[in-house]
């Protein structure tokens, strides 16, 4: 009975003194405090029999939302007093709460995590937990810092903290008061390890906590650009893998895990297809189980070969995984310690967790450098593979035809035609432009694609791929001056009176390319609007003689006017036109208010008003201010509406014209696979050093290479707007494919030589296509395999375009 009087003294001190406790507390809550004591106790000395009281005792007797809901669990050592403390359910708390409520017995050794987010799942946050090998060195006590403790601890700080304070206003399970608390919202976690990502990690659920701390962790763990830290005072996070009796998730089946089926699935179909005498088979049962676990190749649609290969090997693996309890290791830096080391304390860590045949024959691992381009910190690990990826970098020139409008008010427009590469970028296209036209320091391009007069799209990113520009497309490249302070942007629509063909009236059309100018150079009112219309628009404008040309032409039939008339308008106009940089502010002549009519277009349209600021019109987010033009008749017999017009497409192919086949080496594809590239914005890194995420630099080398080689080649590419296939003809080696200048371990002892024996072949493009593959068998003879049919071809029918992946074993 020793154990049992010094858990009693212990648990004395959970309350106050008696005469001041039972003053505050009803007969009803002294019942519920005789069930928790009871079955405190009864979990403690028998917690073999916990299950037999957990459904007589409610766990009821408190609605508040700072006692944890607690539920004794079972444990499979029962003489073993500490296994029940590793059992202990664990609270977050605010680590400078912590430090005010904690005494001298509760303090110890605590250990350091940082803490990463990912919250895809709305009913769970889960926080990667990675150890900080110096913690006290540079991390001091912020907002952003919490304890990890165990609930009884946690309920001892929280009643000495409530006695402090004399919140002694209710009972549940511990008393508070609400004031008392500002900063305070516990967190009930659990700890485990996740096989995905090899770390440790900590859950808190959604249905396991109080609505208003979970919104408020959430609004804490969600900031990726602000680190958190966690100290854990339970020392859970680095027992639990070396007591061995916490169940790990991965002891059954992992994620892609089938509990063997499909492996047993893919087996029977081996032996149907290799049995003597066989004859060709439809895997009707095969694929009907493989849709049960991947609903994305279930129905009769095409799919793409590598996908469900992918899909294949990652099942295979887990299916026949010899580990059943996979163990963390924690993931360290390398610190300076040479590569081969690394490497080799990453493989070992790997095969921990990963020991099957199909990690034995297609697992090979990468080298991934990662380089900080502000500190220059340099990041390697080193991680496993299963088939390459390669891109194909394209050989050829795309021929691109674009009309240059320049702002000038003096230029006028120019139609140039540039080549660039067919797999290059918008950088590409504006290097083209800009020495074709002789761009200057102080200008810039803007290149916009027009549809039906109007700005269809603005191409603002560099790295825009000029395979979403087709053919039929018609771009403009607006020539403007460099802006020193941010102004943004207002476009020109013309409009004219067209009549309506069929209703007998007229009505308002758009016409013309539209033009481009920045908010500054209109902010002032009508005269500045008109100002700068007649200067964009002064290139447009004809010469005397073509005037008279046009009205001769145009208004013979009608009405005629007096040749006076007419030459005296046309050369007023003229002049004023000439005129339109210095003068073209002052309202004479032709250019009144009458000649053009602007209105400032949003979601609503407002005209702009003469001697008036300019109309207030809401526009659309993501829109440019839009200025309209009406013009009247005679500005259009005034200016060059046709070449105002004229957008020839981007590319006019001729024809029957052929086009020469592309080829690159399967070399040239590794080599595209392996160079350094800066990382996406939305793939950035977050520097340890730097402490905020950084466009870091990337480069992949090759370093343990797999029995068997999987090479797929990237044929089809998506973007924004459009699929397309690529259909390079991709030159690879049969017999030798040599790889030993390709891998950065020179000491590997390995062979870095391949032969190919299978290659799948995708023929047709994305809506519709047909799968073929072409094998070595027997006496080194290839075979090519269309569904049910299968003959005999020669070697040197098995290069084609169609060559999607490639199939290579080590020799």
């Amino acid at each position: 009975m020793t154990r049992l009087s010094e858990r009693l003294v212990r648990l004395r001190g959970l309350f106050p003194k008696p005469t001041r406790f039972l003053a505050l507390v009803s007969l009803s809550y002294l019942l519920h405090l005789c069930k928790f004591l009871a079955r405190f106790l009864l979990s403690q000395i028998l917690p073999a029999m916990d299950n037999l009281f957990s459904d007589y005792f409610s766990d009821d007797f408190d609605s508040s939302p700072y006692r944890p809901h607690r539920r004794f669990l079972q444990d499979q050592d029962h003489h073993r007093d500490r296994d029940f403390a590793a059992l202990e359910r664990l609270y977050l708390l605010p680590y400078t709460w912590w430090l005010e409520a904690e005494n001298e017995g509760d303090r110890g050794d605590a250990v350091l995590y940082t803490v990463s987010c990912n919250s895809d799942s709305d009913s769970e946050i889960l926080l990667h937990l990675r150890k900080e090998e110096e913690p006290h060195n540079n991390i001091g006590v912020s907002a952003r810092q919490y304890a990890l403790v165990p609930e009884g601890l946690w309920l001892r700080a929280l009643k000495r903290y409530n006695d402090f304070n004399n919140a002694v206003k209710d009972f549940g399970s511990i008393p508070y008061e609400e004031e008392s608390l500002p900063d305070l919202f516990p967190l009930q976690v659990k700890i485990f390890v996740s096989w995905e990502t090899s770390s440790l990690v900590a859950k808190i659920s959604q249905k396991e906590n109080v609505a208003d701390f979970y919104d408020k962790a959430c609004d804490i763990f969600n900031s990726t650009y602000n680190p958190v830290h966690i100290w854990d005072f339970s020392g859970q996070t680095t027992q639990f893998f070396l007591n061995d009796k916490s169940r790990l998730p991965n002891d059954s089946p992992g994620q892609l895990g089938k509990e063997g089926e499909l492996a047993l699935a893919f087996g029977d179909l081996l032996r149907k297809l290799w049995v003597p005498g066989a004859a060709p088979i439809a895997p009707r049962t095969f694929k009907m189980k493989l849709a049960n676990f991947a609903p994305q190749f279930s129905g009769y649609s095409q799919h793409d070969s590598q996908e469900l290969l992918a899909f294949l090997l990652d099942g295979l693996h887990e299916d026949l995984n010899r580990v059943k309890r996979k163990p963390y290791h924690e993931v360290k830096d390398a610190d300076g310690r040479p590569d081969e080391e690394v490497a080799e304390e990453y493989w070992r860590n790997h095969l921990a967790r990963n020991d099957s045949i199909v990690v034995d024959l297609c697992q090979g691992q990468f080298r991934s450098t990662l380089v900080c381009p502000i500190c220059k910190k340099v990041s390697i690990t080193f991680d496993p593979f299963m088939y390459l990826s390669l891109p194909l970098p394209s050989t050829t020139i795309r021929t691109m035809t674009l009309t240059v409008i320049s702002t000038d008010g003096i230029t006028s427009p120019s139609t140039i035609t540039v080549t660039v590469p067919e797999s290059g970028t918008l950088k590409d296209l504006i290097g083209a432009l800009s020495t074709s036209c002789s761009l200057r320091d102080d200008e810039t391009l803007l290149v916009a694609e027009i549809y039906r007069n109007k700005i269809f799209r603005v191409f603002e990113d560099p790295s825009d791929l000029l395979v979403e520009i087709r053919d039929q497309d018609k771009l403009v490249a607006y020539r403007m001056q460099k802006c020193n302070e941010p102004s943004p942007l207002v476009v020109f629509l013309h409009e004219r009176l067209a009549e309506n063909f069929g209703k007998e009236r007229f009505e308002n059309r758009l016409f013309g390319i539209p033009l481009v100018t920045r908010w500054s150079s209109i902010s002032c009112g009508y005269d500045d609007v008109q100002k700068e219309f007649l200067k964009l628009i002064n290139p447009f404008l004809m010469r005397t003689e073509d005037v008279l040309h046009e009205y001769d032409k145009n208004d013979g039939v009608n009405k005629r006017v007096s040749e006076d008339d007419e030459l005296g308008d046309a050369t007023n106009s003229a002049a004023i036109g000439n005129d339109a940089d210095s003068n073209s502010g002052t309202e004479d002549g032709i250019h009144s208010s009458t000649a053009f009519e602007f209105y400032l277009q949003g979601i609503e349209r407002a005209k702009i008003i003469v001697k008036k600021p300019l109309p207030q019109v809401t526009t659309l987010p993501g829109k440019l201010p839009v200025v309209v033009v009406l013009w009247s008749d005679k500005m259009l017999k005034m200016y060059d509406t046709y070449l105002l017009d004229s957008l020839p497409e981007v590319f006019k192919p001729q024809l029957f014209a052929k086009r020469m086949q592309e080829s690159v080496s399967i070399y040239k594809c590794l080599e595209a696979f392996l160079k350094e590239e800066p990382l996406g914005p939305e793939d950035m890194w977050y520097c340890p050093h730097c402490k905020e995420p950084q466009q870091a630099y990337k480069k992949l080398d090759l370093w343990r290479l797999p029995e068997i080689l999987v090479v797929h080649l990237k044929r089809f590419s998506y973007s924004r707007y459009f699929k397309n296939k690529l259909e390079t003809f991709v030159d690879f080696p049969i017999n030798d494919l040599d790889l030993s200048t390709y891998v950065a371990h020179g000491n590997s002892q390995s062979s870095n030589r391949y032969v190919l024996y299978a290659i799948s072949c995708h023929y047709g493009g994305l809506g519709g296509g047909h799968y073929t593959a072409f094998v070595r068998y027997g006496y080194d003879k290839w075979y090519d395999f269309d569904d049910s049919r299968v003959e005999s071809v020669s070697e040197d029918m098995i290069k084609t375009p169609a060559a999607y992946v490639l199939f290579y074993r080590k020799i």
